[in-house]
């Protein structure tokens, strides 16, 4: 099964409310699209962690293994996971190479645990340049920064 997934991340403010969002692509074997929306927010948290969220929410939602074209707009994101930043992370103890604490350690260890069952390319987009789903995860994403009616705890944030 081959999926093709787009996600963004925003917050009001670094830290601030954010939100992520994420679409879901798969056409089935009679040529039918099906797309799946996904978005939630977070009282106080960063853009960066929204970024990973958006593309751990995507990942998480596949029922079974598959194939996953994931499209973000998010350098960070993509170079960690294309460049194998976050092997290095992993193997060094969650330590970049200068010897520092990797950022948003609950997050990429949640990916890294995503990822698992499925194959996925990570794609960089450019952002706001009329992508249509990338505009749609970005519409995503901060509806979800400004609902703050229906925002969680980000506990890892809180944790530091």
């Amino acid at each position: 099964m081959r999926v093709v997934a787009y996600t963004d991340g925003s917050s009001r403010g670094n830290p601030g409310p954010g939100g992520y969002g994420a679409v879901l692509l798969y056409t089935d074997p009679s040529g039918v699209l099906h797309t799946k929306e996904l978005s939630g927010g977070f009282h106080k948290t960063t853009n960066n962690r929204m970024e990973i969220m958006g593309a751990i929410a995507a990942l998480e939602a596949l029922k079974r293994p598959c194939e996953v074209e994931l499209h973000s707009d998010s350098q960070y994101l993509v170079n960690a996971m294309n460049k194998h930043w976050i092997d290095g992370w992993q193997s060094h103890g969650w330590k970049t190479s200068a010897k520092k604490p990797v950022k948003n350690p609950d997050l990429w260890k949640r990916l890294v645990a995503a990822t698992q069952p499925h194959r996925v390319q990570f794609v960089w987009v450019k952002g706001h340049a009329g992508h249509q789903y990338n505009e749609r995860c970005d519409q995503l994403a901060t509806a979800a920064a400004d609902d703050r009616a229906h925002q969680l705890v980000d506990e890892g944030f809180m944790r530091g």
